[in-house]
């Protein structure tokens, strides 16, 4: 297929070469390659590059507020869920529906079908920005801002915006707790400090040497399946640590069913990298993703409210994927 990608051009990359500005965006094109969108090898135009949909032939240095859009010819990636749904939006941000296994921005496999890009060509905003982020394998709810303006005022101040964010996940076996309310510092370990092979893997640490996290945990519901436990947990976040549910429920004895960090010991993870998963392996995980859900975000309401914070915007997405039925529950 030909892929066309656009951008915005930001503050930051104004005054800057058009050439510098696109060799990080596909980073296994070579410079070569980027020069031969601009011209042929004849010296003629070939118009896959434009700024304000004028094809350029030039380096030529870029303008803030100018939109950049390219064209790669017979481009292929990785294959991805590209469902996304919206759930809610008013004239400054949305909040959108992310299928599990969908990456939110570019990854080195994929870059033309991520969220960020598909909701650039999809959505009334070409110039849409990501609010926060969600793992490749969890679906569910996430905020963007409708250009680089509001996300410029939002994301530095999202405690401002969001009063409450609730996830889901079905997990291995039950807990001995209806609720818990867990406390604990997250980090990173080497193999020598009793860490995994997998360096983006958070593990609970003595307090002071990470990073404070707190969840808190409750069992919705429990299933017994050919003779295993499968409980149904709510997830609040009071704070927001990288893989911070995930980490914290297999420090808890409860890893989340199909993930391939925290559950198996890891053994899946390096083999998803190489593409060496196979239909047992598969078989093993029970899914083909995490089932991690971001169920409900609670919004102060910025717009309306005339008193203060007293006021929320409450959004759900319902949307579970299909592969949660397996096990019984709905979300």
């Amino acid at each position: 297929m030909n892929a066309t990608f656009s951008f915005t051009v930001t503050v930051k990359q104004a005054n800057t070469h058009l050439l510098t500005c696109l060799y990080p965006a596909i980073p296994y094109l070579q410079p070569e390659q980027w020069q031969a969108l601009l011209f042929s090898a004849k010296g003629e135009k070939k118009g896959n590059i434009k700024l304000d949909s004028i094809a350029v032939s030039a380096d030529v240095l870029l303008v803030a507020g100018q939109v950049v859009s390219y064209t790669i010819n017979d481009y292929q990636e990785a294959e991805v869920d590209d469902a996304w749904s919206l759930v809610w939006s008013n004239d400054e941000i949305a909040a959108v529906h992310k299928p599990a296994n969908l990456p939110v921005n570019r990854t080195t496999r994929n870059v033309y079908n991520t969220l960020i890009q598909l909701l650039r060509r999809e959505s009334p905003w070409p110039d849409a920005h990501l609010l926060h982020r969600l793992d490749l394998e969890t679906s569910g709810i996430i905020l963007i801002a409708n250009n680089n303006a509001m996300a410029r005022r939002y994301q530095s101040n999202l405690g401002e915006l969001i009063k409450r964010k609730v996830y889901r996940a079905v997990v291995f076996g039950k807990p001995d707790w209806v609720s818990k309310d867990f406390t604990c510092d997250l980090g990173t370990l080497n193999e020598n400090q009793g860490g995994s092979h997998i360096r983006s893997q958070m593990h609970v640490v003595p307090e002071g040497e990470g990073k404070e996290s707190r969840t808190l945990f409750k069992v919705l519901a429990t299933k017994i399946i050919n003779g295993m436990n499968y409980s149904l947990i709510e997830c609040e976040l009071f704070t927001g640590r990288k893989h911070q549910i995930r980490a914290q429920l297999a420090h808890l004895g409860h890893a989340i069913v199909g993930d391939k960090i925290y559950s198996n010991d890891g053994e899946f993870y390096l083999k998803r990298l190489d593409k060496t998963l196979t239909e047992a392996d598969h078989t093993r995980l029970l899914t083909a993703h995490h089932l991690l859900h971001a169920y409900e975000i609670h919004l102060f309401d910025l717009w309306n409210s005339k008193v203060g914070h007293s006021e929320s915007v409450i959004l759900r997405d319902d949307d579970f994927p299909e592969s949660w039925g397996g096990f019984g529950f709905s979300g």
